[in-house]
């Protein structure tokens, strides 16, 4: 898939990093670490009660995002799941409307009404994201037709979890984004769990990929979570779709969520997964990975930024007006 890259699984290549430019591997190191250290701060600062919603943390899943997203211009789309603060940072959502939100002031990205799961930023095209399962895959799809019939190349990536791919939804979405050779690339973040359930007592097989090319996308699998080849098997995806060469895409990529299902802490005393598996994808940890291709000068160059942005995103937060009653029934729909 890519020269001189390492072919593996389902057609997905390990790029070289020789071949990306400092500037390249400074920007990917940046956003995996920004939304690292935001989240450390969500975590930190959840038992204060000041954040006004559940939160979802992607702590370890962070590559995912960052790959699919550093292949995008900034006119395609991405839509998210409840666990989505990863998938908004990523796409360049707004990082002090991201914790106003959260602490559910009235300078939030959704006027600090939709907390943690309902993240949206229509300036940088992060659609939104959504508490119920599979949701936003079909309105990722609606974008992908309007894109299509807009005919400027641009793209959406759905982004969404093991445990949407058993929603009929998910397959209505395959089929229809195949047949109309829609712009769209699915992006399935399995990390082995819906909820507390594991895959193993959910699924008769763990080929999703095989599922998903008996309607004619081509599936890609990234077994360890490699930021560098999840945005080496989009940009060539995303190439095809601008072009007109290809329809839909489909990728799949394996990750490991390190915190509690909801909550800023760990749940591996419930039993239904072990500390075991935590250390083997900790050893593995792609914001360290992408880090370590950095000079140290470089890194810490970056690692000052993200503190001074996370630090003021939490000032303007917590400065933030909450929003006056009278917006209780404002922007509020029902049929």
């Amino acid at each position: 898939m890519v020269a001189g890259g390492r072919r593996r699984g389902y057609g997905v290549a390990k790029p070289n990093l020789s071949d990306l430019s400092k500037a390249d591997l400074t920007r990917i190191y940046r956003s995996l670490r920004l939304i690292r250290r935001a989240e450390e701060e969500v975590a930190r600062i959840y038992p204060t009660d000041k954040i006004k919603s559940p939160v979802h943390l992607s702590i370890g899943q962070e590559s995912v995002a960052v790959g699919v997203c550093d292949a995008l211009r900034a006119d395609d789309a991405v839509s998210g799941t409840y666990r989505g603060h990863a998938t908004y940072l990523a796409k360049g959502g707004n990082l002090k409307g991201m914790f106003a939100e959260l602490y559910g002031k009235a300078t939030g990205c959704a006027r600090g009404k939709g907390g943690s799961m309902h993240l949206v930023d229509m300036a940088a095209n992060v659609l939104g994201t959504s508490a119920v399962v599979g949701t936003t895959v079909p309105i990722a799809m609606g974008y992908a037709l309007a894109y299509k019939r807009r005919g400027k190349g641009q793209v959406v990536a759905a982004f969404f979890g093991d445990g949407a791919t058993e929603e009929g939804v998910f397959y209505e979405s395959l089929n229809f984004a195949s047949l109309h050779r829609l712009p769209m690339l699915f992006v399935c973040e399995n990390n082995f769990y819906a909820i507390h359930t594991p895959q193993s007592k959910r699924w008769a097989t763990d080929r999703l990929c095989e599922r998903v090319e008996t309607f004619g996308i081509p599936a890609h699998k990234i077994a360890d979570g490699d930021v560098f080849a999840i945005r080496s098997a989009t940009a060539e995806a995303v190439a095809a779709m601008r072009s007109g060469a290809s329809g839909p895409v489909f990728i799949e990529a394996h990750v490991y969520r390190w915190k509690e299902h909801v909550g800023p802490g760990e749940d591996y005393h419930i039993g239904y997964r072990g500390k075991d598996e935590l250390e083997r994808w900790r050893s593995t940890d792609q914001v360290e990975s992408a880090g370590r291709a950095l000079d140290a000068t470089a890194r810490a160059a970056v690692d000052r930024e993200v503190e001074t942005l996370v630090a003021e995103a939490i000032r303007f937060a917590e400065e933030s007006p909450f929003p006056e009653p009278r917006e209780l029934m404002e922007q509020v729909y029902a049929s």
